[in-house]
């Protein structure tokens, strides 16, 4: 029986950064969509953020986590506000996020800063593709070097965001509703 618990997401246990950003006004809404700021994994897909942020170490960098489980409630918002399926998932079909097998992220440096994705988490554009031709070198090579990361921890990618990895075969689960994880009443 595959085991559905929400495990929190901290630095102080999980050596990651987070900033989640639906948790404020800094995503493509413009508003927070989260009454609150929790880092939430089903316990196979925090397994795996271990690994991968001991990958990272590895190579002299952190992780650092822009987004994890969402809760139905934030991704019928999400939706709402752009009903585009290459960049958000339709509730009726799922979003992965809301399986808690899904988190967006990033590399820092050893000098503490992102390294230079090209685009902003969540800047929902074609330049945000993983292999968006025409990008700048050190811009491919850090994608890459994510990639990599998060491959080598289990994760697969989707073609779209340049940011969003999820486990193998999470289509397969549930969506786990969390209500006191959802959307903030907008104003």
């Amino acid at each position: 029986m595959p085991d559905h618990r929400l495990l929190k997401i901290a630095p102080q246990t999980h050596g990651v950064a987070i900033d989640l950003i639906y948790a404020t006004d800094r995503n493509l809404t413009g508003k927070p969509i989260y009454k609150a700021a929790h880092c939430l994994l089903l316990s196979p897909a925090e397994a795996a953020l271990r690994k991968a942020v001991e990958l990272a170490g590895n190579i002299g960098m952190t992780l650092k986590v822009f987004d994890a489980y969402r809760p139905p409630q934030a991704q019928q918002v999400l939706w709402d506000f752009l009903p585009d399926p290459t960049y958000v998932a339709d509730l009726k079909r799922g979003s992965n996020h809301s399986r808690g097998t899904a988190v967006d992220l990033t590399l820092v440096g050893a000098d503490g800063r992102d390294l230079d994705m090209g685009t902003g988490f969540d800047e929902m554009s074609v330049a945000s593709e993983h292999f968006h031709a025409g990008l700048p070198e050190h811009v491919q090579r850090n994608r890459t070097l994510l990639l990599g990361v998060m491959h080598g921890a289990g994760f697969t990618h989707i073609p779209s965001e340049w940011w969003h990895y999820e486990l193998p075969g999470s289509r397969e689960l549930p969506v786990i509703d969390n209500a006191d994880s959802g959307p903030s009443r907008l104003m």
